[in-house]
């Protein structure tokens, strides 16, 4: 827990800087151990933290030899990992469970299976463009459907003409209806089912989630587009009224079995050894034909494994 203070400094604060200071000084415990009281917005908004025995005080007076604590009041600003385990972002990159990173792009209005298990199922819909002279679609994934028992939870990246980072182009629909998340007090929106909790809460002011699947899966999502740079190194070559806005995504799973399926699903199978070749600069994922869905929220595929109802309705 060491750190410094950030209320100390003049630099200019980012909302993380803000958040992660934002508390009130309680009376330390009987043991000298220094506590606040959470003001930030999310998770932590009215927990007391507590520093730990080997870092009882926030500024120790022997602050050379004793070890300072720093409270971290922020649950929010979290952002994907695209080199993270379990990673989906650009065009379409993953890094899967095995840690290889891999391509897998897939087809423009294509739907992939990217998970396929017996408890969880979670597609993809990609969107994409062809330039004159190209031999394959550039692709970014636009929208998730993850299915479980049920239900379906879809996140999606609305389509702008002209980036702005004020504009909030995250898209979130339970079971069908569109939901609002809040941007003030808890900033979540949850639903306490039968079989298991969900949550969806905001991690930026526009723009960041996490969702919170209970027993089966977190996702840290962000929406991003393509940049006038990024469009002009890469050469896509992309019209000018479209930012092709797309999602970044880090997947945490904790249900899957030894038999998941998907693009990224297979490669957290204890046995799989990834088929994908080593030490070039775009290593390529097959598997469209095992994988590819007849819509969003569909769960069949012909390596598919769910077994929930979630989608079936849909098709």
């Amino acid at each position: 827990m060491e750190g410094s203070n950030a209320q100390g400094s003049n630099s200019k604060k980012t909302p993380y800087d803000a958040a992660s200071t934002h508390y009130t000084v309680l009376a330390p415990t009987s043991t000298g151990q220094e506590r606040v009281y959470c003001l930030a917005r999310g998770a932590c908004n009215g927990k007391v933290l507590t520093c730990p025995r080997q870092c009882a005080q926030r500024k120790p007076k022997k602050n050379k030899k004793v070890k300072g604590c720093f409270f971290d009041c922020s649950s929010k600003w979290r952002k994907p990992n695209c080199n993270g385990y379990g990673s989906l972002c650009y065009d379409p990159r993953f890094v899967g469970g095995d840690g290889v990173m891999f391509y897998f792009h897939g087809a423009k209005d294509g739907n992939f299976a990217i998970v396929s298990d017996k408890n969880l199922h979670i597609n993809a819909h990609f969107i994409g463009t062809r330039p004159q002279g190209r031999t394959r679609d550039y692709t970014w994934v636009q929208a998730l459907a993850v299915m479980f028992d049920t239900h379906t939870l879809v996140l999606a990246a609305k389509r702008v003409s002209q980036w702005d980072d004020n504009f909030d182009a995250l898209i979130v629909r339970w079971d069908g209806d569109v939901v609002n998340i809040p941007t003030d007090g808890e900033a979540e929106w949850r639903t306490n089912l039968e079989e298991r909790e969900v949550i969806v809460e905001r991690t930026e002011e526009t723009n960041g989630v996490k969702v919170t699947v209970a027993g089966l899966v977190e996702l840290n999502v962000k929406v991003r587009a393509i940049g006038e740079h990024e469009n002009k190194v890469h050469n896509y070559q992309l019209p000018a009224d479209d930012a092709f806005a797309h999602l970044e995504t880090q997947f945490k799973f904790t249900g899957l079995t030894n038999l998941a399926e998907g693009v990224l699903g297979q490669t957290y199978r204890p046995d799989y050894v990834s088929p994908v070749k080593r030490g070039v600069a775009m290593p390529m994922m097959g598997g469209e034909d095992k994988y590819q869905t007849p819509s969003l929220y569909s769960p069949l595929c012909n390596h598919c494994r769910f077994k929930g109802t979630a989608g079936l309705s849909s098709n």
